[in-house]
């Protein structure tokens, strides 16, 4: 019974010779690969004076009871053997000679020739010419390595054409042998070897036989007239093993001859290498080169005449490509009937299905690799498992099934973790977790996930996360642990329940009490970077926006003493282009300024999916432009709290444009960078704004108590203090006015300017008079100082000739009213002048009420 299958077949491999290349002795694994490298480059070799190409099949692994099938289908045996060995001194060569035959007669029924490459033996024995060995002093200086192989090839090539022409011709009266597979040997003991139902067996089979030699011989069109000759044979004797074998000898014959390109996926690798048995090669005299040409003389007379095998082949016997299906269908049946023919039964399916991968024939692929999947074959060994379930994965994936190929390669992932194994391969199976990400519609990118729509089914997502978590704790890399567990909470949370949200943060918080999760990338051995994680989902924020400062800190654009303004307005240019974009709208510039060294405030709209209390630490703003110093806050947002304002703050420490970019956040243990561009339906009224340098500071206080109600409301660019003073006609009261620096610039001028306001009566003098000499004299004013001026206050008013005065009296009166400042200082007292129609009836009521408020 043959147990070990071959799943990288395929159809093209029945016309290659087998070559098995092993080591003698002790040989370094890397020398011996090297050799084996350049050795299996000699693949494809023209035979001279011929349009015919041999290919040849390396293996430096082959079981010896595969080889038993050799006489079944004869690319399974093998036919040449090439050993490797290291024999520094003369006294160990014996030895090494004998290990060598040891190692023929192990495939020594099939050989047809074998090579000995000795490393690093000099001397008398090495200079003896000899056909079947090599020496080499080194395993860097063996230039003609390749030479060897190709006088290799040739040798086998002349004893596969003599074996083929030899049963090729039909010898009347001879006895044509019986060829049988290993099991079958006892089955045939004592049968009537005259029968004809015996002899159209034996008929059948030995052309079969030839057929294959043929292929092998590259000579397509004679195989395919010996298949069909086979096939009804064989079928009228009903011996469906070897008839299942002439089908597939059909068919891959019809691949080669329709798919010269090959069906193993390589691309360009059945490409003849023209010249590889140069005439170089074949003007080199050695024994046997002169049987070739008598070998092709043969050819012509004794077996089938190469033109009308062509033109039969071509208009007969090769099968179409729906026809190669078929005949592989018929053939799989057939050896389905054999137990024991289990792994040339799933072979086949392998090689049908990368028939059927190159004709795009998906559907009818996917039955015959179900089909393969059932097929019971002896125990199989875990590493074997792996294999198994690797190729089922990538001929699903050739053919588009991508989601079946993930499937097959995640259980090959976690046959490398079986408990029958001593030690599991954890390295290995968070290797093929990683490649089945694909096929589960899976990135390890959170950006893929941020555009909305979620691809794929996300509970099988989330299993096969939580088995990444899984394998990289088994690996000894809690950095990965936390990276994947980050990945999973960020990208499936619309997905997890409650208690799985709860499960899953406790585990990253026990994770990352060791391994705090970064925002740096991830490399892993195989050169694949994991990109950063950032928590953008914990909290959710849905609007930003950037706050002016204070009132009382807002920058006032200074105007000069002679009251001129330079127009800061832009000629309007109309566009009919209106562009919508976020960016542009982030990048949109405010209409208020920040100032160097003064807090600024950013307000955030933030929200927590979590079913539990969510603790943010250490969330600050994300800056650009300006040197700018986060104040980091904590927040405590309640489970599920709806929208919830937060307010970051900062300070600019130079001038210029700043951005807000974004903010960082510690949740669970992992530090987190979130830009406002990976946010998707976050609102915003712009993120860019202009810092000025620092400004002076002035608190004012003055002599008299505030007022306890405002005059005039503000404007909202003036700071006003009211103050409250009651004076009679003709009094004169002082104001004392206190001036304090407490910024950290000096204060270089103050103006003074005074309005009335909201007179109904004529005012005659100076109604406020001051002298600013003593005050000037303590400027520029330096941080910390105080200076004081004097205000004098003097009424005197005009009564004659009012109406109502009484009632207009009692409503307003006269106030000063106070003192809007701007940097530098400047006292503002707006003037409102409204005159009444005079009734001189009421005139003789003003006396007993002369004073002014």
């Amino acid at each position: 019974k043959m147990s070990v299958p071959d799943y990288m077949q395929c159809a093209e491999d029945h016309q290659t010779l087998l070559v098995v290349v092993q080591p003698i002795g002790i040989v370094p694994e890397e020398s011996f690969f090297r050799i084996y490298k350049r050795i299996s480059a000699v693949s494809q070799v023209n035979v001279r004076d011929s349009q015919r190409v041999l290919y040849i099949r390396y293996r430096h692994h082959y079981p010896p009871e595969n080889n038993e099938w050799g006489d079944f289908q004869t690319h399974r045996k093998v036919v040449g053997l090439i050993t490797i060995t290291d024999c520094s001194s003369a006294k160990d060569w014996p030895q090494t000679f004998e290990k060598f035959h040891l190692q023929k007669e192990m495939y020594g029924s099939t050989l047809y020739d074998s090579r000995l490459f000795v490393f690093g033996l000099q001397g008398e024995i090495a200079e003896q010419p000899r056909t079947d060995v090599a020496f080499y002093p080194s395993y860097d200086e063996c230039e003609t390595v390749e030479k060897r192989i190709e006088d290799f090839i040739e040798s086998l090539f002349i004893v596969l054409e003599s074996k083929r022409l030899d049963r090729a011709t039909d010898k009347s009266g001879d006895k044509i042998p019986l060829l049988c597979v290993p099991f079958e040997k006892k089955d045939f003991v004592g049968l009537d070897t005259d029968s004809r139902h015996y002899k159209k067996r034996c008929q059948g089979r030995m052309r079969k036989h030839v057929g294959d030699l043929c292929l092998q011989a590259g000579m397509l069109q004679d195989s395919l007239v010996h298949y069909h000759m086979a096939v009804e044979l064989l079928r009228s004797v009903n011996d469906f093993l070897w008839l299942g074998a002439a089908l597939e000898g059909l068919c891959s014959a019809s691949v080669i001859y329709h798919y010269p390109g090959g069906t193993g996926g390589k691309v360009g690798s059945r490409r003849a290498q023209g010249g590889s048995l140069s005439a170089e090669a074949g003007n080199r005299h050695r024994p046997g080169n002169d049987g070739i040409s008598f070998l092709f003389c043969a050819l012509t007379s004794n077996g089938i005449n190469a033109d009308t095998s062509a033109e039969i082949g071509r208009a007969k016997n090769c099968l179409s490509p729906e026809d190669i299906i078929d005949k592989y269908k018929e053939a799989i049946s057939y050896y389905g009937k054999y137990k024991n023919a289990g792994v040339i039964e799933l072979e086949a399916c392998v090689k049908a299905v990368r028939v059927l991968a190159i004709q795009k024939r998906s559907m009818e692929a996917s039955e015959f690799l179900q089909n393969a999947v059932y097929i019971n074959l002896r125990q199989l060994s875990e590493e074997e498992k792996i294999q198994r379930y690797s190729i089922l994965s990538e001929l699903y994936e050739r053919i588009g099934f991508h989601r079946k190929s993930a499937f097959f390669k995640r259980i090959a992932a976690m046959q490398c973790a079986a408990p029958s194994i001593p030690e599991p391969g954890w390295r290995a199976c968070y290797k093929l977790l990683l490649e089945t990400l694909p096929g589960y519609s899976l990135s390890l990118d959170p950006k893929d996930f941020s555009k909305g729509t979620h691809r794929g089914w996300a509970a099988v997502q989330m299993r096969l996360l939580h088995e990444l978590v899984y394998a990289s704790r088994r690996m000894g890399n809690p950095a990965l642990c936390v990276r994947h567990l980050s990945f999973l909470l960020q990208t499936m949370l619309d997905f997890l329940s409650d208690q799985e949200k709860k499960d899953v943060t406790q585990s990253l918080e026990s994770y990352t009490a060791k391994c705090p999760g970064t925002m740096e990338f991830i490399t892993l051995p195989d050169g694949l970077k994991l990109p950063p994680v950032p928590f953008t989902k914990l909290p959710i924020v849905r609007s930003v926006k950037l706050l002016n400062l204070p009132t009382s800190l807002r920058p006032h654009k200074m105007k000069s003493l002679l009251g001129q303004n330079v127009s800061t307005k832009s000629p309007f240019i109309y566009s009919p282009i209106i562009a919508h974009s976020r960016g542009e709208e982030r990048n949109k510039k405010i209409d208020f300024q920040w100032v160097q060294g003064d807090v600024c405030e950013v307000q955030l709209m933030v929200y927590n999916p979590m079913p539990f209390e969510l603790r943010v630490e250490n969330m600050g703003l994300l800056t650009t432009g300006v040197e700018f110093e986060s104040l980091p806050a904590a927040l405590s947002l309640p489970a599920e709290s709806g929208l919830y304002p937060v307010t970051l703050v900062g300070v600019p420490q130079t001038t210029g444009q700043i951005t807000v970019n974004g903010y960082h956040t510690s949740v669970f243990g992992v530090f987190s960078d979130c830009l406002l561009d990976n946010l998707p339906g976050v609102k915003t009224n712009g993120c860019t704004v202009e810092v000025i340098p620092a400004l002076p500071r002035l608190q004012i206080s003055t002599s008299l108590p505030r007022s306890a109600h405002t005059l005039q409301p503000s404007s909202g660019d003036e700071i006003s203090t009211n103050v409250s003073v009651q004076l009679y006609n003709g009094e004169t009261q002082q104001l004392i006015i206190k001036l304090e620096n407490i910024g950290t610039e000096p204060l270089e001028k103050l103006e003074v300017t005074a309005k009335t306001v909201n007179t109904k009566e004529k005012l005659y003098g100076d109604f406020l008079s001051w002298k600013l000499e003593d005050t000037l004299s303590q400027f520029p004013l330096k941080p910390g100082k105080i200076a004081t001026f004097s205000v004098n206050i003097k009424v005197k008013l005009d009564f004659s000739c009012q109406e109502n005065l009484l009632q207009d009296l009692s409503d307003d009166g006269i106030s000063v009213s106070g003192l809007p400042l701007s940097s530098p200082f400047r006292q503002v007292v707006k003037p409102r002048v409204e005159t009444k129609p005079l009734n001189p009836q009421e005139s003789s009521k003003v006396g007993d009420f002369s004073h002014v408020k």
